[in-house]
């Protein structure tokens, strides 16, 4: 295809060509079993080994605290479950979690509900953003965890992560966070900021599908992810996944050493972003906080219209986006997270999300600027939402 603007990218990331240069070879002729003996298998191992070396030394845990996983969604489950299952024995059946997580959490969380725990949804308020005082009233003896994503998929807000974890641990209640879409983007320090249990997958910052990590500080022991072989310290059996993992390091290596020079002009294209969007069309507003998101995340509200007619035109144009989370995208209902900020479903059914990467121009930001307002002029043209909301009628 022709030339596109890629602005999906809390969806996924395009692999990186210095990424796939260094799985290439476990992919071809590096081929062995890490768990071999003999030396074709034993440099498999090595790789393997010295990937979980670059993975703590960038989000500052222990080598043997990190735990390959397939991915976020799995490393969620992993988490939440195996801490439900250990301290449920000592009646513990309280887990707080909050209203707008990913529905690798939500889910897990209802599904936990059914066999008799009890959930407390902590609000998250018109910007997004957890309470701590609200944390610490939900908080009771029998509390077994807390799973606090570090930055929201759908608006981008950064959550208050290091005062979360010193709450938790102070109270001696286990603290997870689902940092799918903040490693690789912002700094994240495991051991600093006194998280117990940390989910990331490595196509969010340029690294490949199908692999991610479950950090877990050193000492809590919990039942197994999958039985069988001894991989993983015997927590998840299954041959290693050489590449993805080699290739997750790498990904993670480079988003670590470019952070800072990366950061900035992207925050300025996109606040630009932003700022012009809201300024070319009326009744439309910025979901999230205005400063406390990631660098590449823009989410706004543009009343009248549907999100997914939105989209189609987008593509026609030649831009991908989203109206909310991948894994939802085939949903017609509001996303779970405008809800949770307060919006009412017929302007979070207006939603749009365009999420930056370093790829991104200056004239990726001009095109979108002249593409999108006129879209949206014409969807509000047939939209008979639109023409109540201009004459003021009542039609919630």
């Amino acid at each position: 295809m022709g030339r596109f603007i890629y602005a999906d990218n809390a969806a996924t990331t395009r692999l990186l060509p210095e990424v796939l240069d260094k799985m290439m070879p476990y992919l071809t002729e590096q081929y062995g079993n890490p768990s071999s003996l003999y030396s074709f298998g034993q440099t498999a191992r090595q790789a393997v080994d010295e990937s979980r070396d670059t993975v703590a030394k960038y989000l500052n845990c222990r080598s043997d605290e990190v735990f390959f996983t397939s991915g976020g969604s799995e490393a969620d489950n992993w988490a939440i479950r195996m801490a439900a299952d250990a301290l449920s024995k000592k009646g513990k059946k309280h887990i707080i979690s909050t209203a707008f997580e990913h529905h690798a959490v939500l889910h897990t969380l209802k599904a936990l509900e059914k066999q008799g725990f009890e959930i407390t949804l902590l609000p998250v308020y018109e910007k997004g953003i957890v309470q701590t005082e609200d944390l610490k009233q939900a908080l009771r003896p029998d509390t077994a965890l807390v799973t606090v994503m570090f930055a929201n998929n759908e608006i981008g807000t950064i959550q208050p992560i290091s005062e979360i974890g010193a709450i938790c641990r102070e109270m001696g209640v286990l603290f997870h966070t689902d940092a799918v879409q903040a490693v690789g983007h912002i700094p994240v320090d495991f051991a600093g900021m006194n998280i117990d249990m940390l989910s990331l997958a490595a196509h969010k910052f340029h690294g490949p599908k199908g692999v991610g990590a479950l950090i877990i500080r050193k000492g809590l022991r919990f039942p197994n992810l999958i039985e069988g072989g001894a991989q993983e310290k015997g927590r998840r059996a299954g041959t290693e996944n050489t590449a993805g993992i080699v290739g997750l390091a790498e990904a993670l290596k480079l988003a670590n050493v470019d952070m800072d020079k990366n950061t900035t002009p992207m925050i300025v294209k996109r606040d630009r972003l932003i700022s012009g969007l809201l300024k070319s069309v009326e009744r439309s507003r910025l979901n999230g906080d205005p400063i406390n998101r990631l660098p590449s995340n823009v989410n706004i509200s543009f009343e009248g219209i549907e999100g997914e007619s939105l989209l189609l035109l987008l593509d026609f144009k030649g831009i991908c986006a989203s109206s909310g989370s991948a894994c939802t995208s085939g949903s017609l209902d509001p996303s779970h997270v405008l809800l949770s900020i307060g919006l009412p479903h017929s302007i979070a059914h207006g939603s749009l999300r365009l999420s930056l990467s370093e790829d991104i121009t200056d004239d990726d930001i001009d095109t979108m600027l002249e593409v999108i307002p006129p879209i949206i002029n014409r969807l509000r043209d047939i939209s008979p939402l639109w023409e109540k909301i201009v004459k003021g009628e009542d039609f919630e």
